[in-house]
């Protein structure tokens, strides 16, 4: 299991959809990966749990993956939210 911790970028801003983009990264990994933050906890690949999670601005996320691709999955969520 990989864990990263984030403050997430000024995604809003760049993407129309940002949560929708976030759930369209997440499908391209086998791995099972998991957001978090505060008390909300969302499979990153479900969109309309993307869609309560909302993630934004200045927000602090806990990405989770479990999987055989879970090292590339974690960074990618993650420089998604870093906005790199």
């Amino acid at each position: 299991m990989t864990t990263r911790k984030v403050i997430a970028a000024d995604i809003e801003s760049r993407y129309e959809a940002p949560g929708a983009e976030l759930v369209r990264i997440a499908c391209q990994f086998q791995s099972r990966i998991m957001l978090k933050s505060g008390d909300m906890h969302i499979n990153a690949k479900s969109i309309m749990g993307m869609m309560a999670f909302r993630p934004s601005k200045g927000m602090e996320i806990e990405i989770t993956a479990e999987g055989d691709d879970e090292e590339k999955a974690a960074l990618e969520m993650e420089a998604f939210l870093k906005n790199e």
